[in-house]
């Protein structure tokens, strides 16, 4: 299996043996849901203020599908950023509109809303397209049966299997590899059992429900107390529902130098190849971007390589193909922690490697991040790349910046605005994502700060009319 003659080709050809097959991309951030619906996490309060942000993201596939492509999509793309896609000289897909906007649904449900964009599936997937869904769940099942796609990927029975964390702490145990101290716990005796025990170490302990994500569903515990409150609430949950279950993963908290990322394919045959490893950037649990090379020793990569072999092979055996990120940790004693999570889906990291092949070059430096923005009022395309200025051009011998979503600028204003109106001017946040090219870390780290710069000519929070 070989990516050189291209990211986003080589993924076609491992997922259904054709590098010119037709995809219909749908990038269901927000897939994690559906298949946590049958598992019971940890309590908290529902929804969240970033869930329009999310919804946004699905933009970013337009960078990832190949121009022949179709992305699914419940509002067009900016016209201004569409041209700016076509000048990278990635393209853009055809776009595939839904109805009316999603609702809590997501994308997918809002296809299935949509009964004259189902009647247009049809017609594609009689010309033999696939469905590519950033993680299959029943609601892509569903599309795939109403029109006719073709599945890219395994069914949806098997991506919820593999994706619980405590599918990926067992197997990481059970595989030999070096895993954080912690406990799988399916009841709230267990979880009270997996406190007692890792909180006797004197160490916080991190509490993870088995389908959370981006720091979602996630506690850090450094007391006694804090675990006492957590206990007492989850058996009286329990208690009012006649049942004890409860899905989630305790692991001691270990002091380390930064999170990593890797991402391998395991094709239709079984074979396993790993396409990167990168340096994750997070605060708080959440995914801030990612850094590449990451900071490793050549062992390092190594054993990284290593257990991206025996994860594949697993995933495999148990009915998984397909793009699989992995989250993992360098710890501070310079041992490599290879499974926090297992991701067996498109991740951040994988929307960015038709980027990286065309514009990153061999010994150079890249990072993806978004540029958090405050503003008073939705920005246009043109104004992000008037305030970058110089900086908006494509890339150049290894050297700039992309824009890889803009959707996500503008995605909470309708929710800031709709409100009262109040005295200072409401404000909403927008978040900015990019890759950053450059010849080292050092002149990143530079380009960085000038893009940082430019930016901030944008944000107009704390400011006097």
């Amino acid at each position: 299996m070989s990516f050189d003659d291209g990211y986003t080709a080589g993924l076609k050809a491992a997922l259904t043996g054709d590098r010119d097959a037709r995809f219909v991309w749908l990038c269901n951030f927000e897939v994690e849901n559906q298949w946590a619906r049958s598992y019971t996490g940890l309590p908290a309060a529902r929804g969240s203020a970033t869930a329009a942000t999310v919804q946004r993201m699905e933009e970013l596939g337009a960078l990832l599908a190949e121009p022949t492509d179709y992305l699914l999509l419940d509002r067009p793309l900016d016209e201004g950023y569409r041209g700016y896609a076509e000048k990278t000289g990635l393209g853009a897909p055809t776009e595939l509109v839904t109805a009316a906007p999603a609702a809590a649904g997501g994308t997918g449900a809002a296809v299935l809303d949509s009964p004259e964009l189902l009647e247009r599936l049809r017609r594609i997937a009689r010309d033999g397209a696939y469905l590519m869904p950033m993680g299959n769940s029943a609601q892509e099942e569903r599309i795939g049966e109403l029109t006719g796609l073709r599945p890219a990927v395994p069914d949806a029975a098997t991506y919820e299997r593999v994706n619980s964390k405590i599918y990926s702490r067992r197997v990481a145990e059970e595989l030999g590899l070096r895993t954080i101290p912690g406990h799988c716990c399916e009841t709230v005796g267990q979880l009270r059992h997996a406190l007692d025990e890792q909180l006797g170490e004197d160490r916080p302990v991190i509490v993870k429900d088995a389908y959370g994500v981006s720091g979602k569903g996630l506690l850090v515990l450094d007391s006694r107390r804090k675990a006492d409150r957590l206990l007492r609430m989850v058996e009286r949950r329990a208690a009012n529902r006649g049942d004890d279950a409860l899905h989630v993963v305790v692991e001691a908290f270990l002091p380390k130098r930064f999170d990593l990322n890797y991402q391998f394919t395991v094709d239709r045959r079984g074979r396993v190849r790993l396409d990167f490893v990168k340096q994750a950037l997070t605060a708080g649990g959440v995914h801030l971007g990612h850094v590449m090379p990451a900071d490793l020793t050549p062992a390092q990569q190594d054993e990284l390589a290593t257990a991206a072999v025996a994860l594949g092979g697993r995933l495999y055996a148990d009915g998984f193909f397909g793009v699989v990120g992995v989250d993992a940790l360098l710890g501070a004693d310079d041992l490599v922690y290879p499974v926090l999570e297992i991701n067996a889906r498109l991740n951040m990291s994988s929307y960015q490697g038709r980027i990286t092949e065309r514009f990153g070059r061999p010994g150079g430096a890249a990072l993806a991040r978004h540029y958090p923005l405050r503003l008073a009022a939705p920005l246009r395309f043109e104004a992000v790349t008037d305030a970058l200025g110089a900086l908006a051009e494509p890339p150049h011998d290894g050297e700039g910046l992309v824009i890889t979503c803009f959707g996500t600028v503008n995605a909470q204003a309708g929710d800031a605005l709709a409100g009262p109106p109040t005295t200072p001017a409401p404000h909403f946040n927008g978040r900015l994502y990019t890759m950053l090219f450059a010849g080292d870390r050092e002149g990143l780290d530079a380009l960085d700060r000038r893009v940082e710069a430019a930016l901030d000519r944008l944000n107009t929070a704390g400011r006097t009319p």
